[in-house]
């Protein structure tokens, strides 16, 4: 096994310095850290966890609790890709991940109880009930904790921009002719009511008095519930000519109920997703939607992790907003 004193040899310094270089400590140039950072991966060098955790008084394991309703998991449409990058941030800065959960074997305990157990040094909080009373006192004790897409005093949170990401929306299918705008909306969560902000901005802004049926609340990821919100749309004596759906895996019930009732997408109704998911480009036709950088979001949300670990006392738990972006397609006609 390569130790710190083959790489010092081959390096040309002492092991004093391999030491300082690999636990990246200051005292040290950056043009010698990075050779010896070089050489050590080039010689298969692998740090002794054990004798690093001691030192540092750190575990170099943080948890994730993700837990939403259908137990999705890494299946999740939306969080599967920001979870994966959150994953590979985290091992980047030499960091392994645990999923938090309610049980530890046969045994059941709360969240905070299973990241002791863990002995994680802090947890990534998302797609949660952030009201249950399990998540809250998880969110309130003494571990660093980020939390994402909603937001708490004196804890760092990575959220989406929702806000002006329908307000994007609603301004797109307003410039291509769209008067009446229909919205299904999520419903409790903070995503859903800033989402919901947004689409009152943009009236606003817009000019639109929309009646107050052209609203319907559904919950994220279902596609038969937004279905069904479809199909009453649909029945309305003056129904809309473009939809908002919750979500792009919502838009699939929604979509097929226009299609019961022999419309065609894009031409009879135009209709918008929200997430930017493949899938929407699958799609057909293909769906214009609000693409969220989920990519980014898991990497920020890691990193400030990281930094809430590793330098407490000069990470400010501030609330870091993730843009995201228009992304349109053949779903939306223009009747100007």
């Amino acid at each position: 096994m390569v130790s710190m004193k083959d790489i010092a040899q081959r390096c040309g310094v002492s092991v004093a310095t391999v030491s300082k270089a690999l636990n990246d400590q200051s005292d040290i140039g950056e043009d010698t850290r990075e050779r010896i950072r070089r050489a050590a991966d080039e010689m298969g060098y692998v740090t002794n966890a054990a004798a690093r955790a001691l030192k540092a008084n750190r575990t170099y394991n943080i948890g994730i609790l993700f837990a939403d309703e259908k137990n999705s998991g890494l299946t999740h449409p939306y969080f599967a890709p920001m979870l994966e990058s959150l994953k590979v941030e985290a091992e980047a800065h030499g960091y392994d991940v645990t999923f938090i959960n309610k049980n530890v074997g046969n045994r059941s305990t709360t969240y905070l109880q299973h990241c002791l157990y863990r002995q994680v040094d802090g947890v990534i909080v998302a797609c949660v009930n952030f009201t249950d009373p399990q998540v809250l006192e998880l969110i309130h004790s003494d571990l660093p904790v980020v939390t994402i897409d909603h937001v708490f005093n004196n804890r760092l949170s990575v959220i989406s921009d929702n806000v002006h990401g329908v307000e994007a929306l609603m301004r797109y299918v307003f410039d291509r002719g769209h008067r009446k705008i229909a919205f299904i909306h999520g419903t409790g969560s903070a995503v859903a009511e800033n989402r919901m902000t947004g689409f009152y901005r943009a009236c606003e802004e817009l000019g639109l008095d929309l009646p107050p049926e052209y609203l319907v609340g559904s919950p994220y990821q279902d596609a038969e519930s937004c279905a069904e919100a479809t199909r009453r749309l649909l029945s309305l004596p003056d129904r809309p000519t473009c939809i908002l759906f919750p979500d792009d895996y919502s838009a699939i019930g929604g979509m097929n109920a226009i299609r019961e009732a022999g419309l065609q997408i894009g031409e009879d109704i135009s209709v918008a997703g929200y997430d930017g998911i493949a899938l929407a480009d699958i799609f057909f036709p293909r769906l214009t939607t609000y693409h969220q950088d989920t990519l980014t979001m898991g990497r920020t949300a890691a990193k400030g992790l990281v930094d809430l670990v590793e330098r407490p006392k000069t990470t400010i738990p501030d609330r870091i907003v993730i843009s995201g972006s228009l992304r349109v397609r053949e779903s939306v006609k223009d009747i100007r």
